[in-house]
């Protein structure tokens, strides 16, 4: 905890107006009149309002000597991330020709009256490949071979897909002439369904591209076909790892329908549908973008050839998470590269490092510190003088707004030849905003006592902040509480995710593999010797609020129920719920009293007529028990599921 910073001056504008005319009454006897409309007070006035302003800047003093004091220290203010979303760009016809969909190329949601675009900019060059069914083959049950089917294919012969009946792995087979890896393939079909049997909504089969590693699974955002059911178009998202492999003694590059086990209540393939043709075509491809502005080549100016240089970037802040900034230094050969470097604490003189604080914007080289024995001893190389310096490429803008929800990205800032649309399938992502100044003043003295070395529960969730920045909460249990053995820490982590109208899908709180291992890895470098470390998500206890409300006169009830179902979604949340807004607190039980009071102060909600709280399975939307109170547990969530709210007319 920070300790209060006493004012040095804690007086006011009245008080100095009042302080002024007691030393009137004593000095002066014969000025009476020492109402507002007098000169003299008006001069007494003018001069306490310049004291007020002089006090305010004396009691800034600490507070910046306090600034000062953590840039001693090394501590910086984290920069925000940005938020990561795949965008697949749609085609207007498919593709007759490869396409590159370059780099850099800006997408945006909508703009709307009340609220800006948000821009989004790809990360790398993404080609677009077209492709053609050159090969069909069969697979009956789960046997190592194949039967071709290649021939009845190309004279548009019917053939069947599966077995028959069709079994569990049975699969059909179709060979691309080349990989189309990230790639969206639509497959138009064209055969005879002679009673097939399955539900057209729910037909048990999967999509399925060989990678390197084996068969990935493929999403599939269209399928007119119904599970083979009728002619129609289905569209498949091959993995960005498909690559072409031989099978059988054809190469090509694969992907399989496979048939699976079947929903339960859902009937199997009774017959196995025949098909008579299958056009394959490129419609579209994905690839990642981020929130952010990318700056490339900016110039910064030229060396002074002395230590310590500072250069600033035109565009801040520098985000976290997103790119490898690289500074550029030129030399008579071209450019040299420069390394980024925390500090410059192990840097020797002829190493090419630099430092980055990514909220100032500020690019600082290494300087020269003069020891006891009065040497200078220089910490990192300095460009000869004249030497042009650039960075080649950094990243700037990112935050929470970044982190939008499915098919919000849907606006090509740029026209892309025969591209005709552009489409998020999954929300964004990993945005965060960067720290504030009272935040990184709370993390100074955790800073001053951990010297990146973790003991209590504190330093573990600063050093796992500064390990992975894109996170939107951490908390970490020690041992004996929840279930943490002995000699055990438990690091919860909850990932940036994206809300609409503050519902969050259960998927999106999960985090990442990769967040996890980087938390892992760094916790290992720091924890005491014989304690294990544990990094993974909260349990998250689902909460379903059924609720009768009556509005009160004249309003209307849909209304009132949408700002009853948006309250409640906002305030049992994992990242924006609880009292104070910042995220449902850890442990914290979910009370009946707490939620009829939240319904009552809804704005044209009259009265709270019935209340009934739930216990609810996120993952298999199983309602439990009615409750009064709702415990989560030391290391759990509250997360709102299924809210159900009738509003009545009074």
């Amino acid at each position: 905890m920070v300790l209060p910073a006493p004012e040095l001056d804690d007086r006011r504008f009245q008080e100095f107006v009042d302080e002024a005319k007691r030393y009137i009454q004593r000095r002066c006897p014969e000025w009476t009149d020492h109402n507002v409309s007098d000169p003299g007070v008006t001069l007494v006035e003018v001069f306490a309002f310049m004291a007020e302003q002089l006090c305010y800047r004396l009691n800034r003093v600490p507070d910046r000597l306090y600034v000062k004091f953590l840039e001693l220290l090394g501590v910086r203010m984290l920069p925000p991330t940005p938020a990561r979303v795949p965008v697949t760009f749609w085609l207007s016809t498919p593709a007759r020709a490869p396409l590159v969909i370059r780099g850099g190329t800006k997408v945006a949601t909508t703009r709307t009256e009340g609220d800006e675009s948000v821009v989004f900019s790809t990360l790398a060059d993404l080609p677009v490949l077209p492709t053609e069914v050159v090969a069909v083959r069969r697979v009956v049950g789960s046997g190592v071979s194949s039967e071709d089917q290649t021939t009845a294919f190309e004279l548009g012969e019917p053939f069947s897909a599966f077995g028959e009946p069709p079994q569990v792995d049975d699969a059909l087979l179709i060979g691309l002439a080349d990989p189309a890896p990230a790639c969206a393939v639509r497959l138009d079909f064209d055969g005879e369904t002679e009673g097939v049997g399955v539900n057209p909504k729910h037909p048990p089969l999967v999509w399925e591209a060989w990678t390197g590693e084996g068969w990935s699974d493929c999403a599939v955002t269209t399928d007119e076909t119904g599970g083979f059911n009728r002619p129609g178009r289905t569209v498949v998202h091959l993995p960005a790892g498909h690559e072409a492999s031989v099978i059988d003694e054809q190469r090509a590059g694969w992907l399989r329908v496979r048939v699976v086990e079947p929903l339960p209540g859902q009937p199997p393939y009774s017959a196995s549908p025949r098909v008579r043709r299958l056009v394959a075509g490129t419609v579209g491809a994905t690839t990642t973008a981020v929130h952010a502005r990318i700056v490339e080549f900016e110039e910064l100016g030229e060396s002074e050839g002395v230590p310590g240089q500072r250069f600033r970037l035109a565009a801040t802040p520098v985000l976290a998470g997103a790119h490898e900034a690289v500074l550029e230094v030129g030399t008579d050969d071209g450019w040299q590269t420069w390394q980024r470097v925390a500090d410059f604490a192990g840097s020797e003189a002829g190493d090419r490092h630099f430092v980055l604080d990514g909220v100032a914007g500020e690019v600082e080289l290494g300087p020269a510190v003069r020891l006891e024995d009065r040497a200078l001893r220089q910490y990192g190389a300095v460009p000869p003088p004249g030497a042009p310096l650039r960075m080649r490429r950094y990243y700037s803008g990112g935050g929470v707004l970044g982190n939008v929800a499915r098919h919000a990205v849907d606006t090509l800032k740029s026209s892309i030849p025969f591209v005709a649309g552009v489409t998020n399938l999954q929300p964004a992502h990993g945005g965060v905003d960067g720290e504030t100044l009272a935040e990184a003043k709370a993390r100074g003295p955790i800073v001053l006592r951990t010297r990146s070395r973790a003991v209590t529960a504190e330093d573990y969730e600063a050093i796992s902040r500064e390990a992975a920045p894109e996170v939107a909460r951490i908390h970490c249990l020690t041992a004996g509480e929840d279930d943490v053995a002995h000699g055990a820490v438990k690091v919860l982590v909850v990932p940036a995710a994206a809300q609409r109208d503050h519902r969050i899908p259960f998927a999106d709180l999960v985090p990442a593999a990769g967040t996890l291992e980087r938390i892992a890895e760094r916790l290992d470098d720091v924890r005491l010797v014989g304690t294990r470390v544990l990094v993974e998500p909260p349990r998250y206890r689902g909460v379903t609020v059924v609720a009768r409300l009556v509005a009160r006169t004249r309003l209307d009830p849909e209304e009132v129920r949408a700002r009853a179902l948006g309250a409640l979604y906002a305030y049992l949340n994992p990242l924006t719920g609880g009292e104070d807004g910042t995220g449902w607190p850890f442990g914290r039980r979910v009370g009946h009293g707490e939620v009829f009071a939240l319904l009552q102060s809804v704005r044209g909600v009259d009265v709270v007529e019935d209340l009934r709280i739930f216990g609810a399975n996120p993952v298999t939307g199983e309602r439990g028990a009615e409750v009064d109170r709702l415990p989560v547990g030391p290391g759990g969530l509250a997360f709102s599921f299924d809210h159900q709210v009738r509003v009545e007319r009074s």
